[in-house]
């Protein structure tokens, strides 16, 4: 029998590189401009080895680039894979909306009732 190896797509590069609260607080410190990995890990008390493992999985879905300007490495964001996650999340946007709709709407009535019924029991 033969295995495939299935690749992970993009979208699912980028979800699984987002799931890490590090490297989400990296991207947010990345959209200011670049940051040299010293620059990167300071806010985080990380060693910069531990630092460049996230920013090589950050690198892997294309969320960052790095340069190489002598012997500084600046990373900068790439926007191209969150625009792509937000589109995807946006596809559900209207699903959401609806049910918070419906939701709004019980709880309108529910609280109607509950008014109606503090009224029958005062008169």
């Amino acid at each position: 029998m033969v295995k495939y190896a299935i690749e992970p797509d993009r979208l699912s590069n980028t979800f699984a590189a987002l799931a890490d609260p590090t490297r989400r607080e990296i991207l947010l410190y990345l959209i200011s401009g670049e940051a040299t990995v010293k620059e990167l890990a300071e806010p985080f008390n990380m060693s910069l080895p531990g630092i460049s493992k996230h920013l090589k999985v950050l690198e892997k879905a294309g969320l960052i680039e790095r340069g190489r300007e002598a012997q500084w490495r600046p990373c900068k964001i790439k926007a191209d894979p969150l625009k792509e996650a937000s589109g995807w999340l946006d596809r559900y946007r209207h699903f959401w909306e609806q049910s918070f709709d419906r939701l709004d709407e019980y709880l309108k009535q529910v609280q109607a009732q509950e008014t109606e019924q503090k009224n029958k029991g005062t008169l």
